[in-house]
């Protein structure tokens, strides 16, 4: 079985300015990557349209109706006091990158593939129920583990986050549920200011890894190899979630850590040797950040790359 790679034109629709990082531009480049022949077995799919019901399984119904009434017909609107921008395509772009990762749960627990990747912006993990946050406006990975559990039963889902910065939306969602487990490594002190080791959940479901300003390649492989594959390995995930966020790369305008493209098939393979302990082999792994053009392409190439070694 392959990898499939769910993406949408529409994901390019998403403008929220023409100084924003989160940009058209990224999509742009990530896709031109996996374009090259060593990537011509995965299967590419449409994304298909989320919907409101999967969008309320994470975000409460009055944020839902909220961002829909505020998409704007034309120019831009904020959604929060900082960076989170809406433009004509947004709403449409988000539910795209919802319909991708629920349609990625649905083709790896039929055994269509072993892993999917959703090629699909903007990113998800700092949206709260009820209020976007840090170029976020849907949580696309929580919602993609509240879908496994309504659509197919699944009841032990796992999340595991390399983006530079914390996932507070994600820990939020997964906090008072012993059967979710959330697992993040990230920069820190950073922005959003949460993922303290000690933040660990109702049933230390919660696994932070907070790496200090400059962490190189043995530190972060050391780090992961003792603090969070572990206990990842110990909760036995019956479906594993990657939000793959590239900004802890080294060439990031807005990160500070120093990964390279080895570390991102590195902790991909990790990963993946867990899913094939207890998961059936199923990784659905979706975009986050990632704000250096070139390093986005070269290391989702590589984390993709890995994928396919299934």
């Amino acid at each position: 079985m392959t990898t499939l790679i769910y993406t949408h034109e529409d994901c390019l629709e998403h403008r929220p300015g023409p100084h924003h990082p989160e940009s058209p531009e990224r999509l742009r480049a990530l896709l031109a990557a996996l374009e090259a022949p060593q990537f011509s077995k995965a299967q590419w799919r449409d994304a298909p349209l989320g919907t409101r019901e999967q969008v309320r399984m994470v975000h409460t119904a009055d944020y839902v109706a909220s961002v829909e009434a505020m998409a704007p017909m034309e120019g831009y609107q904020l959604l929060d006091a900082g960076d989170t921008i809406m433009s004509p395509g947004t709403l449409q772009a988000v539910m795209r990158c919802v319909g991708a990762a629920c349609a990625a749960v649905d083709a790896v627990v039929a055994e269509e593939a072993r892993n999917a990747f959703c090629a699909t912006r903007p990113c998800g993990h700092h949206a709260e129920a009820d209020r976007a946050m840090g170029f976020c406006v849907y949580n696309q990975a929580a919602i993609a583990a509240m879908h496994a559990r309504q659509a197919h039963g699944l009841r032990r889902i796992a999340v595991v986050d390399f983006d530079v910065h914390h996932g507070n939306g994600t820990q939020h969602a997964f906090w008072s549920d012993p059967e979710l487990f959330y697992g993040s490594s990230h920069q820190s002190p950073f922005y959003p200011g949460t993922g303290a080791r000690q933040e660990s959940g109702v049933a230390h479901n919660i696994v932070n890894v907070p790496l200090s300003m400059a962490c190189d390649s043995p530190t972060f492989r050391t780090r992961i190899t003792q603090e969070l594959l572990p206990p990842l390995r110990r909760f036995e995930p019956e479906l594993l979630i990657i939000s793959a966020g590239i900004d802890a790369h080294f060439k990031d305008p807005l990160g500070g850590l120093s990964l390279t493209d080895d570390d991102f098939h590195w902790i991909t393979t990790e990963l993946m040797k867990v899913a094939d302990a207890t998961a059936k082999g199923r990784i659905v792994s979706i975009l986050e950040g990632g704000y250096s053009l070139q390093a986005l392409a070269s290391a989702s190439a590589a984390h993709v790359r890995a994928l396919m070694h299934a």
